[in-house]
């Protein structure tokens, strides 16, 4: 072998190393390093090499196969029909290309195509049996998915049944759907700040969330990111269909969600005028897209065409240019949430940026600015995360000015002055001062929360008001209000009647149970559920404030992370002092004593639909679980009560066809003794 085929040969190896690294950071580990356009370019590179130096072809070559590693988390799932990937178009030249690719080997003058927008989610495979939802999987390496049924249940607008003899032109008592899964910018953006708020690592963008979150174990944690779907192809070992455009049709008469913005084209030039359209107008969705999916709308055509290797020769996408622009960072600023997470924003030279002027872009966290290497007076690339949220891409080392220092993280807290918490296995950075005024009206507002300790009038307006005018400087200082009753009624828009609702609220607050006071400390990682577990396992405050770590962890799905924060919150001098005034005041630090016979409901699962009498879906949902039952979101087969009010809707009519029990209030606290 000469010099020059050995260097290709190496050349071609470093590619397929690389690329596999971002096949796996991308597909496994859900953490891209580089833009899509960039791996798109290495594939390229490579492709070009192997396709000029054919000996070197190997099966294992990332061209040679769709795509990922599979996580090792779920049932594997065999494909009864690849589920192959597309292969890429970046300007009109290119797809002109396709077009006469296409045209020649089908020996037409026209072809007339369905083109449908781009999602930027992930890819699975719905199959239906006799009109029921069998499984669910994804894509995988295209021949072998994951089987992620339990989670895709819990997306609302994945029908759970499915009328199949509606349309008797096809037998479709068997199917196989294909769609993307996807998060919408807006419950990115909601998940993104909590994570912030908890001092975890954020999601890059809508579609690493959506991944993340179909990946994981607890179906109930996928279910509280609101996941969404919208399907584009319908496949049967049956039938033989007809069109792609028939397809999105009936898929939408049988019920499913599609995206309602694809059209059929008629030629090549109607699609480019289509992808045009849609470029200048993606940010106007609340999905992300990355570009538009053109297939030629013929099935029999798209079987004459059949696949290659990797890809369908009868579709291929349109990818949309990165919406990006270029300007200095003047400073790195750190900010400090309501649960003490300090987090550095970029101050920018203001810049233009689809459609708004951008000062600040979020730096995520120290870790990030470390990997990055991001420093102030750098100039940077910033690109709108989901096209909604500024963040800082990369920077440019070659303009950075010759005495530039590396951005170091702060030692304390840019508010109150305390020295920072660096845990050694987060990304976070922590002020745990619960006095210090960043986080004061967050956690006060936090306190008092329908979910925590429930104090009626004492909202986010309210907090902000008595925590400026000197009333509230932490949580406890809410039970010393009522020494302050003639000042409060001296506030414009209070009145004594205002003032006695307020008092009145608070003191009944003090009944609350002690899972929700615990809740109401505000414990970083302690959420709703973690309270209950850890009030249930050791009783009262007193033992759990005097369990070690390891004591900690053996609590149901405990784990070193909570542990840790829980320990550490119980030997700041801080809140020790605001828990001993709390316990003053009356509130309970001790779980009630149970009641004869508190399990009554136990192994028994209910569904609420509708508006009961007297009591509050929470608060049945309360009761439920107060004497041992489970309260689910769907009715099945396996339910065994509908908790039925005024109003209720499908889930009863569901609950009369599977002959489910269905109960009233009264039956209800009937069965629990009228309590």
């Amino acid at each position: 072998m000469n010099a020059a085929k050995e260097e290709i040969k190496k050349e071609i190896e470093r590619l397929r190393k690389e690329i596999e690294r971002h096949n796996y950071l991308y597909y496994v580990k859900n953490s891209p390093e580089i833009s899509d356009y960039e791996y798109d370019m290495l594939y390229k590179r490579l492709e070009q090499l192997e396709r000029e130096n054919p000996e070197f072809i190997t099966p294992y070559s990332p061209t040679q196969r769709v795509g990922s590693d599979l996580t090792k988390e779920f049932k594997p799932v065999i494909h009864k029909f690849p589920m192959l990937s597309l292969a890429n178009t970046y300007n009109r030249e290119e797809l002109y290309a396709f077009d006469k690719r296409v045209r020649e080997a089908l020996g037409v003058e026209r072809v007339d195509y369905v083109t449908e927008l781009k999602i930027d989610g992930l890819s699975v495979e719905l199959y239906y049996k006799n009109g029921l939802l069998e499984t669910a999987s994804t894509r995988g390496d295209g021949i072998t998915g994951e089987d992620i049924t339990p989670n895709i249940k819990t997306i609302r607008s994945v029908p759970l049944a499915i009328d199949y003899k509606k349309i008797d032109k096809y037998d479709l008592s068997e199917i196989y759907v294909r769609g993307e899964v996807f998060m919408s910018k807006k419950e990115f953006e909601r998940i993104n700040r909590e994570r912030a708020e908890r001092g975890e690592k954020l999601f890059a963008n809508p579609r690493n969330s959506a991944s993340g979150t179909l990946k994981l174990q607890d179906p109930r944690i996928v279910a509280q990111r609101k996941l969404d779907i919208f399907v584009y192809y319908l496949l049967s070992e049956k039938e033989k269909f007809h069109s792609q455009y028939e397809n999105l049709k009936m898929l939408e008469e049988l019920g499913f969600k599609v995206n309602p913005n694809y059209r059929l084209c008629i030629g090549i030039d109607e699609v480019l005028e289509y992808c045009a359209y849609w470029e200048e107008r993606r940010n106007s969705l609340d999905y992300e897209i990355d570009g538009v999916v053109i297939k030629v709308n013929s099935i029999a055509w798209q079987e004459k065409l059949g696949a290659v290797a990797k890809s369908p020769r009868w579709a291929v996408s349109y990818k949309f240019k990165a919406v990006g622009a270029i300007t200095k960072i003047n400073k790195i600023v750190w900010q400090v949430g309501r649960t003490g997470v300090v987090t550095p924003v970029a101050e920018l030279e203001p810049v233009f940026l689809m459609g708004s002027t951008i000062s600040r872009a979020t730096l995520h966290n120290y870790d990030e600015i470390k990997r990055k290497d991001i420093r102030e007076n750098d100039y940077a690339l910033i690109e709108k995360g989901g096209d909604v949220i500024p963040k800082v891409v990369k920077v440019f080392p070659e303009k950075r000015e010759p005495n530039s220092k590396p951005t170091q993280p702060p030692t304390h807290c840019p508010v109150c002055g305390s020295p920072l918490y660096f845990p050694d296995d987060e990304v976070g950075i922590y002020c745990e001062n619960p006095e210090c005024p960043a986080q004061i009206k967050g956690s006060i507002e936090h306190f008092a929360s329908r979910g925590a300790m429930d104090i009626e009038g004492l909202g986010e307006a309210i907090v902000s008001l008595f925590v400026d005018l000197g009333f509230l400087k932490n949580y406890a200082d809410i039970y010393e209000l009522k020494n302050h009753a003639d000042e409060l009624k001296k506030i414009e828009g209070f009145g004594s009647k205002s003032v006695e609702n307020l008092l009145s609220a608070i003191e009944e607050s003090k009944n609350r149970p002690f899972e929700k006071v615990l809740y109401a400390l505000g414990i970083r990682y302690v959420g709703d559920g973690t309270a209950k577990i850890l009030a249930k396992r050791f009783g009262n405050l007193d033992a759990l404030m005097n369990a070690s770590e390891e004591e900690l962890e053996q609590a149901p799905n405990i784990g070193p992370s909570i542990a840790k924060s829980v320990k550490r919150f119980f030997t700041n001098e801080k809140n020790l002092r605001i828990i001993e005034r709390l316990r003053n005041y009356g509130l309970k630090f001790e779980i009630e004593k149970q009641e004869e016979n508190p399990n009554i409901f136990e192994g028994k699962s209910f569904v609420l639909t509708g508006t009961l009498p007297s009591m509050t879906r929470d608060e049945a949902k309360a009761l439920i679980e107060k004497y041992g039952g489970k309260a689910v979101s769907s009715v099945s087969k396996k339910t065994d009560f509908v908790l039925a009010g005024e109003k209720a809707g499908s889930k009863l009519e569901k609950a009369k066809k599977l002959g489910v029990k269905i109960i009233s209030e009264d039956e209800f606290l009937e069965m629990i003794g009228g309590k």
